[in-house]
């Protein structure tokens, strides 16, 4: 399980509860004890999922988050590399 210090604003997560169960998320704020979550899809960056962190892991990669669309984050999300791929870039940058 993941600490609630490990995830900040940029984190890349992936859910391991809950209806969003596998699925790849960027941490868009930690507040109150809980981590707001967005896809860009389904859970936009102006109505990010209240999340629970125990319930979310790192995954090990950081999106930057200044300038950040729902269309950046879509295609920045699906070019993560998969589970398996140990050569994984751990930084993403849209520039």
């Amino acid at each position: 399980m993941s600490g609630f210090a490990d995830i900040r604003a940029g984190s890349v997560v992936k859910a391991l509860a809950g209806r969003e169960k596998g699925r790849t998320f960027v941490a868009v704020a930690a507040d109150g004890g809980f981590v707001y979550i967005a896809d860009g899809k389904e859970r936009k960056l102006e109505r990010p999922k209240r999340k629970n962190p125990k319930h979310i892991s790192p995954i090990g990669a950081e999106i930057d988050t200044k300038d950040l669309t729902n269309k950046k984050l879509r295609r920045l999300l699906s070019s993560l590399p998969t589970q398996g791929d140990e050569t994984a870039v751990h930084r993403f940058n849209d520039e």
